[in-house]
């Protein structure tokens, strides 16, 4: 298992707590992902949107390709998967961008491709606003460019959407043969596109059996689309308490929902434009990506076994948040993380976790 983390570029997760003490600013970040690195986190997703979803549109949020650009050059052994939409980036375009960017990192980055769900925030900035199965075909040609690009020493490609004619990208991303390329989404036409173009599925968050029938599911899709295995991540907001009462008073603040908070109509829109397989809730509205369903919430021995049924279901990557997350973060890097990998290089020694041999007995 590796564990990432949805870097904070809007002030926080919770829609019903203001102020979550990790402010969007560039020191904030920049301080987090170098401490992460220290703590042992393998992944930041730096995801992308103009308007602040979570805290309101007239709140502030940062740039995902500029801040993920600085962060290459601050850091040496996080992953940067940065979010990007193709309809607000032309493919040849960020192709380049991108391969930049892996090569200040030393080949640590990676996209996470979304659909673009959000119509006022691509009213507000002049973009196309495509229904679903539209951004889906513009997708498919996007994902083309940005890979033919990648691969080849000249590409042409004409489509629907996108045109360019013997187009040159050099320097090539240092990732070979690619940098990974991540997606999401619970309708049959995304699952479809990313069983057959993607690397790597991530999910909202769900209980462990439910997130292994989506697995399972894209293996077979997969399988018969005639491509390599892919990898599997999930989101997931986590409370590491010492009692499973402390973690319940923890969970009853961040979901005291008021319909009148600042992102309640930005929550709305998603409701509209996207196709998911289950009902929201409102405490699905309370903290985004529907984290609270993952179940990492209770003591560190609650949450290390629900680690340990993601990977049974097939996950590969935790998508973490919390809040603050400077605090947060570090508890369940002590806590969860550490345990867990003494606990798998004991199984992958043949021993049991938990014994003298593994440090957890008496010396």
């Amino acid at each position: 298992m590796r564990f990432g983390y949805w870097l904070p570029m809007f002030g926080g997760w919770l829609r019903n707590v203001d102020d979550e003490q990790m402010a969007p600013t560039w020191e904030y970040v920049k301080a987090l992902a170098r401490k992460s690195e220290a703590w042992g986190y393998d992944l930041t997703l730096v995801a992308e949107l103009n308007l602040n979803d979570i805290k309101g549109v007239k709140a502030p949020s940062l740039d995902a390709w500029s801040t993920a650009a600085s962060l290459a050059a601050v850091t040496s052994t996080l992953e940067l998967m940065i979010a990007v939409r193709p309809t607000f980036h032309e493919p040849a375009l960020l192709a380049k961008q991108a391969a930049n960017i892996d090569h200040i990192s030393g080949g640590r980055l990676s996209l996470n491709v979304v659909s673009s769900w959000w119509a006022e925030e691509a009213r507000q900035y002049g973009v196309q606003f495509d229904r679903h199965d539209d951004r889906y075909a513009r997708t498919r040609e996007w994902l083309a460019v940005v890979d033919g690009l990648w691969r080849e020493p000249e590409f042409s490609f004409k489509g629907r959407f996108y045109t360019i004619e013997n187009a040159i990208l050099q320097p090539k991303p240092v990732s070979r043969p690619r940098p990974t390329i991540y997606a999401g989404g619970e309708s049959d036409t995304a699952r479809v596109l990313i069983s057959s173009l993607c690397d790597a599925y991530v999910m909202h968050g769900d209980p462990p059996a439910l997130i292994g029938r989506r697995v399972q599911d894209m293996v077979s899709r997969r399988e018969a689309a005639g491509r390599p295995p892919m990898t599997f991540g999930a989101a997931a907001y986590a409370i590491v308490r010492d009692s499973d009462e402390e973690a319940r008073r923890e969970l009853d603040r961040i979901t005291d929902v008021r319909q009148s908070a600042a992102g309640y109509g930005n929550y709305q829109q998603w409701i509209a434009n996207t196709q998911l397989e289950q009902q929201v809730s409102l405490e699905d509205y309370s903290v985004s990506n529907r984290g609270l369903r993952s179940g990492l919430v209770g003591t560190a021995e609650h949450v290390l076994a629900q680690v340990h049924a993601f990977e049974e279901s097939g996950v590969d990557l935790l998508l973490l948040q919390c809040s603050p997350q400077l605090e947060e973060m570090e508890r369940f890097a002590a806590q969860v993380i550490a345990p867990y990998r003494r606990g798998r290089r004991g199984y992958d020694r043949g021993l049991q976790p938990g014994s003298p041999a593994e440090g957890h007995g008496r010396p």
